[in-house]
């Protein structure tokens, strides 16, 4: 492996913890003391100081500003030193993105949730992770189904304040906390506490939050089907009603990693549920009107999509330079000139196209788009409840003819 490693595995990417050269196998000292350059943060390479040899550049803000020197060293012995494992939340993604698998050696240590799972005594496959590092606590929000345990990597030593705040607000107060401070290495401490009682002091700022989530009566728990409730969004009526927009989830039939262009998003229910379908989903929504954009972007956040693009702007013209979509939903604005052709022009083979349409005119759209496009027509009708005199009866809300079809 040594011969590889000085000719086609130039790269080495070593994980190290918070017990330093002592937790370190033999092959990466070797590969430290043999690197002429070795980059990583001030911490990392002051818990290897004594096996460094070769020049040291600590992590600049941002790191992808290093990147361009361990580029300039292809062939030469370079390692980069990382936290536990490189791979998990780690720089190695962003590196093998740069330098193919073949040019790298990863030498992982235990990440930070191997290590938590290990102190608590959880089965690591049956827990939910979460990194905060770079990204906001709204996401976490769709993780908090009652009974499941979640790890959260910290950004800084004021995450778990926050993050017991994020629980209280959103009525998950008895949830027990754990915050796992350095752990690994000689300064390691755990410190048990719930969501409504954290006031915990001095914390690390290398730390990791376990939760125990623990739901009131009247916590605010995502569902984990379609169709959310018409009021977990906020709205002034513009809005795909539960209902209908179950429906319009299942016509769409979103897959991980796909993306979604959601037009005239109203208030983003849609690509928003899109996005809760997997983290690795994302969407597009494009919204004529500011102050519905807003409120779309108020949503996401809310509902735990902090991720999704909000687009002010008026198709088909707001589609131009958009990444190329895998759905495409078309709740207002079908009979803008141009409008389906475009987007249908736009979506990629096997693509999905669902138009939903509540008046005569836009129906008509939608019958030429079958007559041209092929695809399935339905017409959707919802009765509710209502109050008459002093009894009952269910009274129609309007019915919504919908066109949906698959590109060849």
């Amino acid at each position: 492996m040594s011969g590889a490693v000085a000719g086609q595995r130039w790269l080495a990417i070593l994980g190290i913890g918070e017990d330093g050269v002592e937790g370190l196998s033999a092959g990466a000292c070797a590969l430290i003391r043999g690197a002429r350059l070795v980059v990583g943060g001030a911490r990392h390479l002051a818990l290897a100081d004594g096996l460094v040899r070769g020049e040291r550049t600590v992590w600049p803000s941002p790191i992808a500003d290093a990147f361009p020197a361990i580029l300039a060293r292809r062939g030469a012995p370079v390692a980069v030193l990382a936290s536990g494992d490189p791979f998990c939340y780690g720089v190695g993604s962003a590196l093998v993105r740069l330098v193919p698998a073949a040019e790298i050696i990863c030498l992982p240590a235990p990440s930070a949730f191997s290590l938590a799972a290990a102190r608590l005594g959880w089965a690591l496959q049956d827990v939910a992770t979460i990194s905060f590092c770079g990204r906001p606590l709204a996401a976490l929000a769709p993780l908090l189904q009652p009974g499941s345990r979640i790890l959260a990597l910290s950004a800084d030593a004021a995450t778990p304040a926050a993050v017991a705040t994020f629980l209280r607000d959103r009525g998950f107060g008895p949830s027990p906390l754990y915050v796992l401070e350095a752990l690994g290495g000689p300064r390691e401490r755990i410190r048990a506490t719930t969501a409504d009682a954290c006031a915990l002091d001095s914390v690390d700022p290398l730390n990791l939050i376990a939760i125990e989530v623990v739901a009131t009566p009247d916590a605010r728990v995502i569902p984990l089907s379609t169709g959310l409730p018409d009021d977990a969004f906020e709205h002034e009526g513009q809005l795909t009603k539960r209902e209908i927009r179950a429906v319009t989830l299942s016509a769409l039939a979103p897959r991980k990693g796909e993306r979604l262009w959601d037009i005239g998003c109203g208030s983003g229910s849609v690509a928003i549920e899109w996005m809760l379908r997997a983290p690795a989903n994302r969407a597009v929504a494009i919204e004529a009107r500011p102050d519905r954009a807003a409120r779309a972007a108020r949503n996401a956040i809310a509902l735990g999509v902090p991720d999704l693009e909000v687009i002010n702007g008026t198709a088909p013209t707001a589609l131009a330079g958009l990444p190329e979509p895998d759905a495409v939903f078309i709740g207002g604005g079908a009979q803008n000139d141009g409008m389906i052709e475009t987007a249908w022009a736009a979506l990629r083979p096997s693509g999905r196209m669902v138009v939903n349409a509540v008046t005569v005119e836009t129906e008509g759209v939608l019958f030429a788009a079958h007559a041209h496009f092929g695809g399935t027509l339905i017409r959707l009708g919802v009765e509710r409840l209502d109050t008459l005199g002093d009894s009952h009866c269910f009274r129609p809300a309007i019915a919504v003819t919908q066109w949906s079809a698959v590109k060849p």
